[in-house]
């Protein structure tokens, strides 16, 4: 009888271990060729119908026939995407969940997502804090991809907190450390040299590169090409052919 027990005893810690090892119902990660994180400037700097250039012109790319392929090109076929609107340093970006997008019909999904959601942020241009709240996204999303990537788009450079916040050089140390590669995407309408400012201070990573453009109404077509070029795993550009990398400054 006092064997039974013993044995039985052994058994429940033994099952007690195995639960707590391995929690029942806990969810395998998907597999993704990618995990993307679209960050929007929504500071002060930016304007209403701003906002929304860049708003639609996400959805936009995402309704391409292009992106449609290339994500069914990759290896696994699908990638995971999210949206980071950011802005004041001291309050958290505005984010998104995760959304599997495998085909043009779940694109189109994101797509709508993205050119109705609400504007819930503003203030100062707090990149590096918006960067951070974009990379922790990726904790336990629920998606284990080949590339983690922080595609961030905006029309101005840091502007000083009042207080203690995360900025850009202690984001771009948190990318390296994470394996994750930011990306830019310069609005150049108020200042000239913000691509080299981009290229200087916010991308870092594994083939991290810097597009821009010229006016807002330029954002969507950018935004388009941006995407194949992340979600293709396009070689940097002075590994391209100098005709062909001369409209992505």
């Amino acid at each position: 009888m006092k064997q039974a027990r013993r044995s039985l005893a052994i058994a429940s810690s033994l099952i007690s271990l195995a639960i707590t090892m391995f929690p029942l119902g806990a969810a395998a990660e998907t597999t993704v060729d990618l995990e993307l994180v679209l960050a929007v400037d929504a500071s002060a700097s930016v304007d209403e119908a701003e906002f929304s250039l860049q708003m639609n012109g996400i959805a936009e790319a995402f309704r391409s026939g292009e992106v449609h392929a290339a994500i069914a090109a990759g290896p696994v076929g699908r990638i995971a995407v999210a949206l980071a609107v950011w802005a004041e340093a001291e309050r958290p970006a505005d984010l998104s969940p995760f959304h599997l997008v495998a085909d043009a019909a779940s694109a189109r999904r994101f797509a709508g997502e993205v050119e109705t959601w609400p504007r819930r942020v503003n203030g100062g241009t707090g990149i590096g804090a918006g960067l951070a709240h974009a990379m922790r996204h990726f904790d336990h999303n629920g998606f284990a991809g080949r590339r983690r990537v922080v595609d961030v788009s905006g029309d101005g450079r840091e502007t000083p907190p009042r207080d203690y916040v995360v900025l850009i050089d202690t984001a771009r140390g948190m990318a390296l450390g994470r394996g994750i590669t930011i990306n830019g995407l310069a609005i150049e309408n108020e200042d000239l040299g913000l691509a080299q400012w981009y290229r200087d201070n916010v991308a870092v990573g594994p083939r991290s590169f810097v597009m821009s453009v010229a006016r807002y109404e330029d954002f969507a077509e950018a935004m388009r090409r941006k995407l194949l070029r992340e979600i293709e795993d396009r070689p940097p550009l002075a590994a391209i052919a100098p005709d062909t990398a001369s409209s992505e400054r």
